[in-house]
């Protein structure tokens, strides 16, 4: 979910910015297997064309003097809740109940939250002014949201927020600022997702962390065929 590992990008494959429609899903094995993990550059990014790229599987992501890429990575990481691992040392922090968890109580603090933590290997943050602006709209309609971590004093001390592509949460970053209250956050959502009938959730990259937790990789076409099966259930993850 947290974006610590860059998706691969080709170098023999950079199209003119803003020159590639977004594709039908189906179209990918055929028309983008040379793109890699990019299927798009330069694409503007605002309310209309994420709406319709996480509905394709596609995500936007910032990277200084490059047009902004979208990806839909070649191996996807998704965490089927049936694979949910939890450790003995998280499950006793977790009875321990040090946090209140809230749901959408405070998303752009959230957002801002995830955009000050520091990464070295990113060579700063990719969640710009523009993404902050353009994710808020979301959040006011609806479709991008966030779960909050407060301790006793009612201080946000971790959360994490991303994006319903109709019936799928698509995890986009995760900020802590006490030991475990983003994974106990995540595990709050998890829960909730259960519960709206979800079984599964979209961490975009794999990372150690998820990794941990139970996540695996799957092919794009796999993840793609996925997404598409959970959208026609037409689950109300969020009311």
């Amino acid at each position: 979910m947290s974006r610590t590992l860059f998706p691969q990008i080709s170098p023999s494959y950079f199209p003119d910015p803003g020159t590639y429609d977004f594709p039908e899903w189906v179209l990918f094995g055929e028309y983008f297997y040379h793109a890699v993990d990019v299927v798009a550059f330069g694409t503007p990014l605002n309310v209309e064309t994420v709406k319709e790229a996480y509905s394709k599987g596609i995500f936007p992501w910032f990277m200084r003097g490059v047009p902004l890429p979208w990806y839909c990575p070649r191996r996807r990481a998704i965490l089927e809740f049936d694979d949910l691992h939890v450790s003995k040392s998280l499950a006793k922090t977790r009875r321990q109940e040090k946090f209140a968890f809230t749901i959408d109580r405070d998303f752009e603090g959230v957002m801002r939250g995830c955009a000050t933590v520091e990464r070295p290997d990113q060579g700063g943050t990719w969640i710009t002014e523009d993404f902050l602006r353009v994710y808020t709209r979301l959040h006011h309609e609806g479709i991008a949201h966030s779960v909050e971590a407060w301790d006793k004093e009612g201080n946000l001390v971790g959360g994490l927020y991303g994006v319903d592509a109709g019936g799928v949460f698509c995890g986009e970053s995760m900020f802590h600022r006490e030991s475990n209250a983003s994974k106990l956050a995540l595990l709050f959502l998890i829960e909730h997702l259960r519960k709206r009938g979800s079984t599964w959730l979209d961490c975009q990259v794999m990372t150690p962390h998820m990794k941990a937790l139970g996540a695996k990789e799957i092919s794009r076409s796999d993840f793609l065929k996925k997404l598409n099966a959970t959208r026609d259930r037409g689950l109300v993850l969020f009311e």
